[in-house]
């Protein structure tokens, strides 16, 4: 049993293979609780129509310090808004600026990122979650 809960609109329905949500309307970011286990990333966006869960890893604390890092690399103003969802792309980043991401985030959290995994990483988000896996690999 899955349960959505928005802003505006509250649910709960059985989510079996192949089904759809036909129409939520006014949702805009809400959050998904799946046997016990949260979700809070899950928006809706009202251009297309399309319900997009991100099932995110990582502490809120571990995505936080990534968003930093990445501002202080990317010499972003305060203004600037960084979150999970922040694309590198997006924020002006180029390949070398993302080498430069990753190697401030081993520096901060004392890690190795292989080559391969780098490459992977592509939103704030994923970073974050990388480093929660290699961290507790680690341990």
């Amino acid at each position: 049993m899955a349960s959505i809960t928005g802003s505006s609109v509250t649910m709960s329905c059985s989510l079996k293979q192949n089904q759809a949500l036909n129409r939520v309307s006014n949702l805009k970011m809400s959050s998904l609780s799946f046997k016990g286990i949260s979700f809070s990333s899950i928006r809706l966006n009202p251009a297309t129509r399309r319900l997009t869960i991100t099932c995110a890893v990582a502490k809120p604390e571990t995505v936080n310090k990534v968003c930093e890092i990445v501002k202080k690399q990317l010499a972003l103003s305060a203004e600037t808004e960084v979150s999970g969802e922040s694309k590198f792309a997006a924020l002006g980043a180029d390949s070398l600026d993302t080498v430069e991401i990753v190697m401030g985030l081993e520096e901060e959290f004392g890690i190795s990122v292989e080559e391969d995994s780098a490459q992977s990483i592509a939103t704030v988000q994923d970073a974050a979650d990388l480093i929660e896996d290699l961290i507790s690999k680690k341990a």
